[in-house]
C-alpha cells in the first residue's frame, strides 16, 4: 500500500490573511489534520470554511499519537501538521512527528508560512547574513543561565523566542551575561498590537518596568563581535 505524505503546514501567526493559497488547499485536501492547539486551528480553518477532521497533537500527549499518526500515514492518509502559530516543527513537538516519519521512510513535503523568527530578524536591524536560532531559553533560571553563558562568544546574530510572564527577568540576564549589547525586542508580530523596541539591553529593560508585558516575545540580539568594533 501506498504510504501517505505528512506536509507540515505554516500557518499565521497572528494576522489571518498571511496564508498561503497552497496551504488552504492542502487544509481541504488531506484526510487528517493534527494541531498543536484544535481551538485555535479551529478559529482558521472555520474563518476559510474548512472542514477537515482535526486531532490534537502537542506536547503532552506527543508520546501517545505518534504511533497513531504514524500508523494512519503508512495506511496511505495524508496528514496535515500544524502548529499554535508559525512553521511546525520549530520550538514545537512536531519535530518528533516529522523525525518519526523520516524514519519511517515516509515522505515529508513542508507547506511555506510565517515565522516570527525570521519576521523579528528581518526588521530588527542587526546583521541577518549569519544568525543562530536558540529557541525558548527554558522554564528555569538555570536553564537560562547555562544557555547564556554558552552563547557569551557568539559572533552571530542571537535569536531567541520569550514568554511575556519572563521577559523582565530575562533581560537582566542578558545584560550581566552579554553585555549591555544592542537587541530588538519583537512582540506580537502581524497583528493590531505589532512593536518592535530596538536599544541596548538596559534600555530595554527600562521600558518594560514602566509597561507590563503582553504578547508572545522574540528577542534578536547582537552578537559579540559587533561589540567589540
Amino acid at each position: 500500500m501506498k504510504k501517505g505524505i505528512l506536509y507540515p503546514v505554516g500557518t499565521p501567526i497572528g494576522n489571518l490573511k498571511d496564508i498561503s493559497l497552497r496551504a488552504l488547499e492542502l487544509l481541504k485536501e488531506v484526510s487528517l489534520i493534527a494541531a498543536e492547539d484544535t481551538r485555535h486551528t479551529r478559529k482558521l480553518l472555520s474563518h476559510y470554511d474548512i472542514h477537515t477532521s482535526l486531532t490534537s497533537f502537542y506536547e503532552h500527549n506527543q508520546l501517545r499519537k505518534i504511533p497513531y499518526l504514524i500508523k494512519k500515514l503508512t495506511t496511505g492518509k495524508d496528514i496535515a501538521l500544524v502548529s499554535k502559530a508559525g512553521m511546525p516543527g520549530i520550538s514545537d513537538p512536531g519535530y518528533h512527528l516529522i523525525k518519526e516519519a523520516v524514519k519511517e521512510g515516509i515522505e515529508v513535503v513542508p507547506i511555506p508560512g510565517p515565522t516570527a523568527l525570521a519576521l523579528g530578524l528581518v526588521a530588527s536591524g542587526l546583521p541577518t547574513q549569519s544568525f543562530v536560532f536558540e529557541g525558548f531559553l527554558g522554564r528555569k533560571k538555570v536553564e537560562w543561565l547555562k544557555k547564556l553563558n554558552r552563547l557569551k562568544e557568539e559572533e552571530r546574530t542571537i535569536v531567541i523566542y520569550e514568554a511575556p510572564h519572563r521577559i523582565r527577568k530575562i533581560l537582566p540576564e542578558i545584560r550581566k551575561i552579554l553585555g549591555d549589547r544592542q537587541i530588538a525586542v519583537a512582540r506580537e508580530l502581524t497583528k493590531k498590537f505589532e512593536e518592535i523596541i530596538r536599544g541596548k539591553v538596559s534600555e530595554v529593560e527600562a521600558v518594560f518596568e514602566e509597561k507590563k508585558p503582553r504578547g508572545e516575545f522574540t528577542l534578536i540580539i547582537e552578537g559579540k563581535s559587533l561589540t567589540m568594533t
